[in-house]
């Protein structure tokens, strides 16, 4: 290979691929690096410098440079590309561990066999070059909408040709359940991941991604495009049915109409984009519960109990809308959970209706006991949503005098009477913990501290029997307990069981 062939080489590929000419020139250094050390019979390192303007070479052949190695008397491990530091300080004073001594030597004579291996290392060089660059492209395009024309199926395992010898992959459970694609069709896809790798594919396509749902409507609704309308969150079960919720920034514009289109013509270009899915647009809502009510479409709602507590929702619906409200196999509440954020419990209006009503009686009777009020007082209490004494005590002032028929006097009094209340069911308490005397078995259990005992058999805890019986669950409302101390606890106490087990 001569200077000039050297320098047209790296013209070409440089310009076919679109690759750095420096790529090219050390791709091709390599190369001849390779064809110095096959030249000897015992391995060798070798350096190889191209002018990057004339195309002259010089190879130079390399010792690093290493410390004595006691193991091997004193000696080097490789005395073919290894050069001890004292050896080596003789010429270079300065010279360190890990540097090397270079002699200029003979450049290699390229054969057909040098040739072809120059060849294999620079397309090797150039591949990896080029791949570095693809990644360089669409790292800043992870969240966009892509599309390709399908280049081959494996094992339902889809490759996109994107272009510009560009592949994507779309793994088999990315794709929409029993999508019929073929080679050649042009699909979209939303870009999840760009990994830089030395094989197999680099970008990885969705077709399942909620995201590409909003990225759709993005493309189909000049609105939503423009900021205008803004899709907020959505859910899928892909290929079936999804959810979006979306919101106007424009108060003349409805945004679930500008979604739908005329005649449905624009969320029916999703469908179809998407395999016939079905979506329904939900309009977002600031209160929580209206949000779920609209998210729960077409079942129509007739009361929500909010659990902040617990981020969930009871949502009653009638008798016979109870079918709709779930969906097929759960899908309608399970995408409403997902898109809202919220856990959702559908119950019958009915029995909602009867389980309320027990606990509004329950919370009655505890108001009448504890504040000593007559009965219209503690249900207008239970009624207007109070659950607990501790509620009465602290609720601002101002919130109770919202409740009709009730005024200042009357709620300075019942918040007076709900403080006294608190204190008595805390002196009560501890009077309990003081008495209650737990068995010297749960004293003197493994993991088990006096507090603790007592505690518990303040609350009927007294033996290691009982603790046997309790799950995780009860034990958490105890001092200083968590799920993991619970379980010890009472795996210990269960201890006994599985030795008399054994024994049988």
């Amino acid at each position: 290979m001569s200077n000039k062939e050297i320098l047209l080489v790296v013209d070409v590929f440089s310009n076919e691929r679109d690759i750095d000419k420096g790529i090219i020139f050390q791709a091709i250094e390599s190369a001849l690096e390779v064809s110095v050390i096959k030249r000897h019979a015992f391995p060798i390192k070798a350096r190889v410098i191209i002018d990057r303007t004339t195309g002259d070479y010089e190879t130079f052949r390399r010792w690093e440079v290493v410390d004595v190695n006691p193991e091997i008397d004193g000696d080097v491990a490789f005395p073919s590309w290894q050069i001890l530091l004292e050896a080596a300080q003789i010429e270079s004073p300065e010279i360190e561990i890990g540097d090397f001594v270079e002699d200029i030597t003979e450049s290699a004579e390229f054969c057909r066999i040098a040739a072809q291996t120059a060849k294999q290392v620079i397309i090797q060089k150039v591949r990896e070059a080029e791949r570095q660059k693809i990644v360089e492209i669409y790292q800043d395009r992870v969240g966009e909408l892509i599309a390709g024309v399908v280049k081959r199926i494996e094992k339902g395992n889809i490759y996109l040709d994107l272009g510009g010898h560009v592949e994507a992959f779309i793994a088999k459970e990315d794709m929409i359940p029993r999508e019929s694609v073929r080679s050649g069709d042009r699909i979209r896809g939303y870009l999840k991941e760009v990994r830089s790798e030395q094989r197999g594919p680099q970008l990885f396509i969705s077709r399942t991604a909620p995201e590409l749902l909003i990225a759709l409507f993005h493309l189909e609704v000049p609105e939503v495009g423009e900021g205008l309308i803004e899709v907020l969150a959505a859910a899928r079960d892909p290929g079936s049915r999804a959810k979006i919720a979306v919101k106007s920034h424009d108060p003349r514009l409805d945004p679930v109409g500008a979604c739908v289109g005329m005649r449905g013509s624009r969320v029916q270009a999703v469908t179809n984009e998407l395999a016939g899915e079905r979506v329904d647009i939900i309009l977002w809502n600031g209160n929580d519960a209206q949000f779920v009510i609209n998210a729960m479409s077409p079942a129509e709602i007739q009361s929500i109990v909010v659990d902040e507590d617990k981020h969930s929702m009871d949502v009653a619906v009638a008798t016979e809308s109870l079918s709709q409200a779930i969906g097929r196999g759960g899908q309608n509440v399970r995408l409403a959970t997902e898109l809202t954020g919220w856990e959702l419990n559908v119950l019958d209006a009915t029995e909602a209706e009867e389980n309320a009503g027990v606990e509004i009686e329950k919370t009655r009777q505890m108001f009448m006991e504890q504040l000593d009020v007559d009965d219209d007082i503690a249900t207008v209490l239970a009624e207007v949503g109070f659950n607990t004494v501790e509620e009465i005590a602290y609720v601002p002032t101002n919130d109770m005098l919202e409740v009709d028929g009730f005024d200042l006097d009357l709620v300075e009094v019942l918040k007076e009477r709900a403080k006294n209340a608190l204190l008595i069911n805390a002196i009560t308490s501890e009077e309990k913990i003081e008495t209650a005397e737990p068995s010297e078995d749960l004293l003197n259990m493994e993991g088990m501290d006096e507090k603790l005992a007592f505690e518990m058999a303040s609350e009927g805890i007294v033996t290691m029997e009982d603790l046997a019986d309790q799950a995780v669950d009860d034990l958490m409302s105890f001092t200083e307990m968590d799920e993991s101390r619970a379980g010890k606890l009472i795996m210990k106490a269960r201890e006994p069981w599985f030795a008399m087990e054994q024994g049988e």
